[in-house]
């Protein structure tokens, strides 16, 4: 579903060049669980803005779903990240005047539905997440775990391939955070493939695979059932 082929990302600083990706390989089939983590600075937030069609590469190439991608124009890409791509952000990203169904909404009016369409899938989004009796609300009166299910549920309205998760438990109390992760398990069971951007090891060992990331380089890649280093 998502492979990268030695992407490099430098970018220029004045005089300097830094150097995000250093030759990133990496392949994640669907339907898989995988956890990407590194520190402050290794990379990862580049890797997930590549693996999120929100950046291109220096060089290097990307497919997703077998279409590459790396070169596509912006257009292109808005496009493709809303019809294949459902985000989950740290910080909700939520728009404070909008209800919960009118922010779940958002992602399906680019695509040209139909108001009473659009109104039924992100309806049926919110339920999925156990919020049908909070469309009305607005952000400011849910609580941070009920924020993040309606950015969960936004990421599913859309009925993406691939849900990009970033550091979706970070701004969460420990109760909330186990709930959006088993919510994050449960969606991986019914088919979704995920790609969790994490630098907490604890959550970062609940995915199938670990992938680390260090100085813009893949130093590791575990298959958490079997124990084993990934081969590409």
């Amino acid at each position: 579903m998502i492979r990268l082929e030695n992407i490099k990302k430098i970018y220029k600083m004045g005089e300097y060049e830094v150097h995000a990706l250093r030759g990133v390989s990496l392949h994640i089939k669907a339907h898989e669980f995988v956890s990407i983590i590194g520190p402050s600075g290794s990379g990862k937030s580049t890797l997930m803005n590549m693996i999120g069609c929100l950046d291109v590469p220096t060089s290097g190439a990307y497919y997703v779903d077998g279409i590459e991608v790396s070169k596509m124009k912006d257009d292109q890409l808005a496009d493709l990240r809303n019809k294949k791509i459902g985000f989950i952000f740290q910080q909700y990203n939520l728009l404070s005047r909008l209800t919960a169904l009118e922010n779940v909404e958002l992602p399906l009016i680019y695509r040209g539905m139909s108001a009473q369409e659009r109104q039924r899938l992100a309806k049926e989004a919110l339920e999925r997440v156990g919020l049908g009796d909070k469309i009305k609300h607005k952000p400011n009166e849910l609580s941070g775990g009920q924020q993040q299910r309606v950015s969960i549920a936004r990421a599913l309205s859309s009925k993406p391939s691939l849900i990009l998760a970033d550091e979706p438990t970070g701004a969460l109390d420990s109760k909330s955070g186990i709930e959006i992760m088993q919510m994050l398990h449960e969606l991986h069971n019914e088919g979704n493939t995920i790609v969790l951007i994490t630098h907490d090891l604890k959550i970062a060992k609940q995915a199938e695979r670990v992938v680390t990331i260090s100085d813009g380089s893949i130093v590791s890649d575990i298959d958490n059932k079997e124990g084993n280093e990934v081969s590409l």
